[in-house]
């Protein structure tokens, strides 16, 4: 339950910094205050049963890869072979260290 929630946070992390190009109003920024406190809610969540290392790396990566995969495929950003090996690395290294840590028993 704790991974789901870190998880849901980077998804909403992605969410929240590819909207802070479309904040140019009071709504758009609320909207985008809102992702962020949600976001922190849900990885200050789990972190009190995952080391916090951890979940904040994981939660990083994710919004990370996501960020970019949504400037490539939405927003045109162009793919290079560099960027897709540094991308798979970045993955391997945020499942690695997901799959390797524990989670308290709650």
């Amino acid at each position: 339950m704790q991974w789901l929630k870190v998880f849901v946070a980077g998804l909403i992390e992605i969410m929240w910094v590819t909207s802070m190009n479309h904040a140019h109003n009071i709504p758009t920024w609320i909207v985008t205050l809102i992702l962020i406190a949600l976001s922190f809610y849900l990885i200050l969540s789990a972190s009190q049963h995952l080391p916090v290392g951890t979940a904040y790396t994981v939660f990083v990566g994710m919004g990370a890869v996501g960020t970019v995969l949504v400037d490539i495929f939405v927003h045109g950003d162009t793919l290079s072979f560099s960027k897709v090996i540094l991308l798979i690395l970045l993955i391997v290294g945020i499942l690695g260290l997901q799959m390797t840590t524990e989670q308290e028993e709650s």
